[in-house]
């Protein structure tokens, strides 16, 4: 069986890493993982800033694909859609890997000194 082929951003999608720069929005995906789908009256009980600054930031990790909102009568409900991260991962696995490589270089340095 071969890998599901790679998710393509939607045309006009915002980009993936300019939201994720933002501290509050990935304290917003990090909230959607551990808890699962949430109202948005929910998550902004876990902030210190006004619902439509929170809206702002909940609208931007729609455009970049990294939630749905969906309403439920008079809520709207968002939940994590995490394929687009696919795209972060990748993109971070050579840098992964560099550092591995390097910690485990300067733990061999630090193993061959001797103890004072």
């Amino acid at each position: 069986m071969s890998d599901p082929a790679p998710v393509e951003p939607r045309p006009g999608s915002g980009d993936i890493f300019a939201a994720l720069a933002n501290p509050t929005r990935r304290e917003l995906l990090r909230l959607l993982l551990d808890q699962g789908e949430q109202p948005v009256q929910r998550l902004a009980d876990h902030f210190a800033m006004r619902r439509p600054s929170l809206s702002e930031h909940l609208r931007v990790l729609k455009d970049a694909g990294l939630v749905v909102e969906h309403p439920v009568g008079r809520q709207r409900l968002y939940s994590l859609r995490p394929e687009p991260l696919r795209e972060v991962a990748e993109w971070l696995g050579p840098y992964e890997r560099f550092w591995r490589g390097r910690l485990a270089e300067l733990r061999d340095v630090l193993a061959e000194l001797p103890d004072e």
